[in-house]
């Protein structure tokens, strides 16, 4: 197998809490991702799942870092950029690029569609600037928009519409590897069929790696080669989409997937749907151990007393489970 595109190793990102006014003193940490270590090849989708507030977005922010990394290496083809200069991280922009959540709240009101898509061509100097209005015509035909549109703004466009803008400008640098921060999940579901058979097609069509995070597990099997289900800032199961979610091995894993519907009302009556008792533990207190053994129904007293690494289960699934072979 080919090395990585993009390889995570032990990252972590942790945000200080202070308190006073006028002598602040730190108090806490917010510890929303905690030793995250990942690899995406080539061309691969990474599904990437959990609860809100397991650290997804802020993982996908450490790896853009638009937020610091407190520890680890982010490395993009060779590049740490957990430990690159300003003018080391510019170049990379061209390599990496996110779509958000909202594409009304990541496009700037005040600028044309044409304007959008034509600044990351003029700042990185991937084009003449003659040639520009042919690129930008060019990127609307390939998310399936009219270029006769460029000249108008982002209210003027519908949902999905704007979703294809964010893409559209995601691609202009043709980076190498896309993080999708749920960008369907503002959508109607008829839109975000036609946004994921679009992402899909993209990812064949460039041979893209895609980062694509979500919490519809229906949804994250249908586009991913490969998922991560995340919990408190850990990785607690990574593997085949098809395998991880067809036959979960974490009790967490386990947990998401029950509350999958399906169309069949047979299945749906007869789906058993495992409830986790309470909410998440605090990222600022996790607890000591397993962070999942206050809400998991196989815990033992051992569970508390040491945070269980991802470790191979079988030759192409890691699970961090340290009951794993009991249950």
């Amino acid at each position: 197998m080919s090395s990585p595109i993009l390889e995570l190793t032990d990252v972590k990102t942790h945000f200080p809490i202070s308190s006073g006014f006028l002598f602040r003193r730190h108090v806490g940490t917010v510890k929303a991702v905690d030793g995250v270590t990942l690899s995406v090849q080539r061309g691969e989708v990474l599904g990437l799942v959990g609860e809100s507030g397991c650290g997804k977005s802020t993982l996908a922010r450490t790896i853009m870092q638009l937020v610091p990394t407190t520890a680890g290496a982010v490395v993009l083809q060779g590049r740490n950029l957990a430990a690159a200069t300003t003018g080391e991280l510019l170049a990379a922009r061209r390599d990496l690029q996110m779509v958000f959540q909202d594409p009304y709240a990541s496009l700037n009101p005040r600028m044309t569609v044409f304007a959008t898509l034509a600044e990351p061509l003029l700042v990185h100097r991937v084009c003449p600037p003659a040639d520009v209005p042919a690129r930008v015509a060019e990127l609307m035909r390939t998310v399936g928009l009219a270029p006769r549109f460029m000249q108008k703004y982002p209210h003027e466009f519908s949902g999905g519409q704007r979703q294809r803008i964010a893409i559209a400008r995601a691609l202009a640098l043709e980076p190498k590897v896309i993080i999708a921060d749920e960008p369907v999940s503002a959508l109607d579901v008829s839109i975000q069929a036609q946004i994921l058979n679009l992402l899909a097609q993209l990812c064949r069509k460039m041979n893209l790696s895609l980062i694509f995070i979500a919490h519809d597990l229906s949804v994250v099997k249908h586009i991913s080669d490969r998922v991560a289900v995340m919990y408190l800032g850990k990785i607690v199961e990574l593997g085949p989409a098809l395998d991880v979610i067809e036959h979960p091995r974490h009790p967490y894993t386990r947990a998401l997937v029950s509350a999958i519907p399906t169309p069949n009302p047979d299945v749906e009556r007869a789906r058993q749907r495992i409830m986790l008792p309470g909410d998440p533990p605090s990222p600022i207190h996790p607890p000591a151990g397993c962070a999942f053994h206050p809400r998991c129904p196989h815990a033992q007293e051992k569970c508390q007393l040491a945070v269980p690494p991802l470790a191979p289960d079988g030759p192409t699934r890691e699970v961090a489970c340290g009951r794993l072979s009991e249950i």
